[in-house]
Parts: structure tokens; sequence; C-alpha cells
């Protein structure tokens, strides 16, 4: 009994297969992502190694990570082998890549498209559990020179005070921004009250010279875009 233990432990592995010395011989990016949340948990239990119960709590999110960082140190807790300790080694692995994304460089980043928006506003709206109202603030090069979470609402809805958005874009001497909110729902249809909102913050900015480009809904893995469907 106690061979088919140790059996499951990752020591045991060829050398190749083990995810730190794998990490080491041929680089991180050659990991799954159950090898990487594998590193994080360090062990299994004792009908799991530690790769196959990362296999399992990813399969239980159909293999999301979105879907993964929405998990809370309870929702870990039910997987055999998971104590506080790992739950928390988790979530702090999912919150320091979402910071990394945040923390690229906003001037080095230039808008072409309303995907290239939505790929950049996606680290910081796509797994949130209640609705954000958030602006990209752009020169005249198209370029992001601020942005920022102007409200934070419940799961329906935010309420957004168009003075604060303008005041911001004069402060930070914008020339066009880029409205953002999300659904928690993940459905991105727009309501009545998102076109309202954008033709009113699209007439208060031509007076001052700033331009309104794009709103975007952004849904899980998905977005809507104003400016694609005509709408702005």
């Amino acid at each position: 009994m106690e061979e088919n233990k140790t059996s499951f432990s990752i020591k045991q592995w060829a050398e190749e297969d083990r995810p730190r010395e794998k990490l080491l011989l041929k680089g991180k990016a050659s990991l799954s992502d159950a090898e990487l949340v594998a590193i994080l948990i360090a062990s299994g239990n004792n009908t799991e190694s530690a790769v196959d119960l990362s296999k399992r709590i990813l399969d239980s999110v159909q293999n999301n990570l979105i879907e993964l960082s929405k998990l809370s140190v309870n929702d870990l807790k039910q997987f055999k082998g998971i104590g506080e300790a790992k739950a928390i080694t988790i979530i702090a692995g999912m919150e320091l890549g979402k910071r990394r994304q945040k923390s690229d460089t906003p001037e080095k980043v230039q808008i072409k498209s309303p995907k290239d928006s939505y790929n950049f506003i996606q680290a910081h709206l796509s797994d949130l559990q209640h609705e954000e109202f958030f602006v990209l603030f752009l020169n005249r090069a198209n370029r992001i020179i601020h942005f920022q979470t102007i409200s934070v609402g419940g799961i329906s809805g935010t309420v957004v005070d168009v003075r604060i958005i303008l005041k911001l874009a004069l402060e930070k001497l914008a020339t066009s921004i880029i409205l953002a909110h999300n659904h928690p729902s993940g459905n991105i249809q727009h309501s009545h009250e998102d076109i309202k909102l954008t033709q009113k913050l699209k007439l208060a900015a031509s007076h001052m010279e700033i331009t309104v480009q794009d709103h975007l809904i952004v849904g899980e893995n998905k977005y809507y875009s104003f400016a694609e469907e005509a709408m702005i």
C-alpha cells in the first residue's frame, strides 16, 4: 500500500517530466497550466500527484484561467489535498499574474483597433464579479497616457459621473478617450442606458475637443464595441 502512495510523488517521475525540473531544462513556456499550478501547490494527496490534482482543479473550471481566478479559498478547499495555505498560494499566484498584465507601461501601448483596446482592458475587467466602469485616456498618437476605474457598482450596474471623466481627461491632456465596462453575467448586449451614457459623454467631450473613440462592453473572453457596430 505504501508503495502505491509513493508512486504518485513527483520525485518518482523522470526528471524531464517534473514541473520544476522541466522549467529549468526547457523554460517556463514549456509548462502546461496544470504544471504551473502544481509548482504553486508543491504536493498532491495520497492518490494524486500535484499535477493530477491541478488538472482536476482546472477541469472544474473548463481549463479557463479567468474562471480559476474567481475561485475563493473555500472553493479551492473543496479539493482533497488543498488546504487553506495552498488555496491562498493559488489565489496569490493568479492575482500576481493579473497585476503583471496591469503593470505593462501604458505609454508603450498604442490603440489601433477595438481589439487592441479589449486586449488591454480585459486584464482589468474580465474576472470581476461586480460591474466597473473603466476609461482609457489617449494622446494624439493614440497611445495610452492614463487608465483608471471611474466607478464600482454591484452585480447589475454602476453609476458614472461624466464630470469626473472629463476632469481627468483635461488633467491628463488627453485628446481622446475610450470607455469600457464589464457585464459580470457575461452577456455583452448593450442596454438603453449604455447608449444614453455614451451619447451624453460624446456630446460633452466634443465641447472640449476631446473625442470619445469607443465604448466597450466586456464579457467573458468577448466584447462588444460601439465603434465596430457604428453605434458611436
